[in-house]
C-alpha cells in the first residue's frame, strides 16, 4: 500500500522541489518573504485561467439551490478547512440557512482545530459522512484536494455520482489520470510550491479564492446582493442591524433615522425596505415582488415599473 501511495505522489506537481526556492533555509528574513511573495503572484494568474469552468460550477450551484438543493463541500486537511470556512461564513454574510451550504471535512469537527494524521487515507469515510448528511440528487458536492488523489474526497465525489447529485472537483495539477468523472473539473496549475508538497500555501490561496467566487457569484445570482451591497444579511447584532441601516441609506439617500424607521417595518429585512423605498409602496407589495422577481431586488423594482407604465397607459387609453 505505501508504494502505491509512492507513486501516486512522487509526480504530482505539488509534491515537486520549486528549484526558485532551493536555497530557502539560507535567505535572510527579507528574501525569504520576497521568495513566498513572488510564488505567491502566480495564483491568481493561475485562478484566471479556470474562469470558463469556474463559471460552469456556479450555474450548477445556482440551478441546484434554485430547486430545493444544498451545496456540500467535502475535504481533508487545509482543503476540508476552507471549505468548512465558506459555508460558515455564508449565513452571516448573505443570510443563507445554515443547511443550504455544508462542510464536511475527514476526522469531523475536530480536525479543524488539529490535524488527525491517516483520516484522508479512508475512502469509504467520504460516502459515509456525506450519506449521514441526506446527501441527495438534488444536491451539489465540491471536493476539494490539492493533490486530486485524496482518498477520502474521492470516495465521497464517487458516492455523490453513485446518488445522481452533482459534483464538482477542485484540485491544483493537471486533470491526467483522474480516478472519478465529475460534472466540472477546476484545476489551476501552479507549480511547486515555496516548501515542496506544502500545499496549505499556493494549492490553498487558490482554493480559498476559488471557493469565494463559487459562493459570492452563487448568491449574486439569487438576489443576495443589490448593486455591490449585501441586501440579505441577517441583522441578529447590533453590528449588523446597523450595517442594514447603513446600506439602506447608502443605496436610497435617506437619513439614519428614516433607515431605521423602515428597517423596523420592513421586519428588519433589508430587501424589502429598499423595495419600499425605491418603488414607494408598502410592505405587502414589496414582499410580494420580490417573490415574483424570485428575490431579485432589481427584478421586484422592474416589476414595479413595468406596473405603473401599463397602469399609466391603460389612463390613456381610456
Amino acid at each position: 500500500m505505501a508504494k502505491v501511495v509512492f507513486e501516486q505522489i512522487k509526480d504530482l506537481v505539488t509534491e515537486q522541489r520549486n528549484p526558485k526556492t532551493i536555497d530557502i533555509d539560507s535567505g535572510s528574513t527579507l528574501k525569504i518573504l520576497k521568495l513566498i511573495n513572488q510564488e505567491d503572484k502566480k495564483v491568481p494568474s493561475g485562478v484566471e485561467r479556470e474562469l470558463t469552468q469556474i463559471a460552469k460550477a456556479v450555474d450548477l450551484i445556482v440551478d441546484s439551490l434554485k430547486n430545493g438543493g444544498r451545496l456540500f463541500y467535502i475535504g481533508a486537511g487545509t482543503s476540508g478547512r476552507l471549505g468548512v470556512l465558506d459555508a460558515a461564513e455564508c449565513p452571516p454574510t448573505f443570510g443563507t440557512d445554515p443547511e443550504m451550504i455544508q462542510g464536511v471535512i475527514a476526522g469531523g469537527k475536530g480536525t479543524l482545530i488539529r490535524s488527525k494524521e491517516g483520516v484522508e487515507d479512508n475512502y469509504r469515510a467520504g460516502a459515509i459522512d456525506l450519506k449521514k448528511r441526506g446527501v441527495g440528487a438534488k444536491d451539489v458536492v465540491v471536493g476539494i484536494a490539492a493533490s486530486r488523489r485524496t482518498p477520502y474526497v474521492l470516495g465521497g465525489l464517487e458516492y455523490a455520482k453513485k446518488i445522481k447529485a452533482r459534483t464538482i472537483f477542485i484540485f491544483c495539477n493537471p486533470t491526467s489520470e483522474l480516478a472519478i468523472t465529475p460534472d466540472v473539473v477546476i484545476s489551476p496549475v501552479l507549480g511547486p510550491e515555496v516548501i515542496a508538497g506544502s500545499t496549505r500555501m499556493k494549492a490553498g490561496t487558490a482554493q480559498k479564492l476559488i471557493l469565494n467566487m463559487l459562493t459570492t457569484t452563487a448568491m449574486i445570482k439569487l438576489g443576495k446582493v443589490y448593486q455591490n451591497l449585501m441586501v440579505d444579511l441577517k441583522a441578529t447584532s447590533k453590528k449588523l442591524e446597523e450595517r442594514a441601516k447603513r446600506i439602506i441609506m447608502l443605496v436610497t439617500g435617506i437619513d439614519y433615522e428614516q433607515a431605521e424607521e423602515y428597517l423596523e417595518e420592513a421586519n428588519y429585512q433589508v430587501k424589502t425596505a429598499l423595495v419600499m423605498i425605491l418603488g414607494k409602496v408598502g410592505k405587502n407589495k414589496a414582499k410580494r415582488n420580490l417573490k415574483d422577481a424570485d428575490g431579485l431586488v432589481r427584478g421586484a423594482l422592474g416589476l414595479l415599473s413595468k406596473g405603473s407604465l401599463c397602469a399609466k397607459k391603460k389612463n390613456q387609453d381610456q
